[in-house]
């Protein structure tokens, strides 16, 4: 392996942990609102939209409009799944722990893989197997011993994992699908859903600053810097960094708010990170940026 090449992975491989940190952010961005959550789903998708629509204008040289519908029916349907896993990641938050709801959302990929045999009619390895009863038992101990409130939290994020994974397996079979434009028009559909349900007279000055935050910085930049470095390295490499989100979402929450999961949740997520260390080397789809 050439020098120039092991540069260009290190990039690659710096880029995306640089995403993870951003998209790690979330919950702790999220618990300093005092917003409804349509409010807070709508808000976080106006900028994050207005950023991406920035950030398509520059790379598409003002060909914004065009760009997005360069990507089609297929784009359109990635758009919905994208927007139904990030609208239920916030609404999530809301009613369950940080560290419950990252955990759930790992279970992404191997959901993924259960989806394209069903609907794309791929085989499912040993490997997958192996990871899906891992991953099926890392639930099953989280859910079997609820923490306050998170029956409705468990719902709503297992519906996160749902929609991320249909956006995982629309991905993998249309790989002509351009990611900026079906993201910002995921997040187009969030505002044109929730804003006339939001609560907008409650938006204080201090609440616009962390929306901002979490559509520019956590969402917005987090895509572009994957964007970037997933096409220095491998997919299954881009799956395993972008695991970082998982472990330092919860860290960031437990230093900053002294919000600490049950050990019944750690022992759950530890197999369902497990769970997809095992996959990773069978899973080889591109992967969606995360709600």
């Amino acid at each position: 392996m050439s020098r120039r090449t092991i540069t260009s992975a290190r990039r690659g491989q710096a880029f995306v942990a640089l995403a993870a940190f951003a998209w790690s952010t979330g919950g702790v961005l999220q618990r300093q609102l005092s917003l409804d959550t349509a409010a807070q789903i709508a808000g976080r998708a106006a900028f994050a939209s207005a950023a991406l629509i920035l950030y398509l204008a520059v790379t598409e040289r003002g060909r914004v409009i065009e760009a997005c519908r360069s990507i089609g029916s297929a784009g359109v349907a990635l758009a919905a799944s994208l927007a139904v896993a990030a609208g239920a990641f916030v609404a999530a938050l809301n009613h369950s722990t940080v560290a419950r709801v990252l955990f759930m959302q790992a279970l992404a990929p191997v959901i993924a893989a259960v989806l394209a045999r069903v609907f794309l009619g791929e085989r499912v390895g040993r490997r997958t197997l192996v990871a899906l009863v891992l991953a099926v038992g890392g639930v099953a101990l989280m859910v079997g011993n609820p923490e306050a409130h998170s029956l409705r939290g468990d719902a709503l994020a297992l519906l996160m994992v749902f929609g991320f994974s249909l956006g995982l397996v629309i991905t993998r079979r249309h790989r002509d699908v351009s990611m900026a434009p079906a993201t910002c028009l995921s997040q187009l559909f969030l505002v044109v859903a929730f804003l006339p349900f939001a609560t907008l007279g409650s938006i204080g000055s201090d609440d616009l600053g962390w929306l901002a935050l979490l559509g520019v910085g956590q969402m917005s930049l987090g895509l572009v810097l994957l964007m970037i470095g997933a096409r220095l390295i491998p997919a299954v490499q881009v799956g395993l960094i972008t695991l970082l989100e998982i472990v330092l979402g919860p860290l960031w929450v437990w230093l900053a708010m002294s919000e600490r999961p049950s050990a019944a949740t750690l022992v759950g997520g530890a197999t369902v990170i497990a769970a997809i260390v095992v996959q990773s080397r069978e899973y080889e789809g591109p992967t969606p940026p995360p709600p």
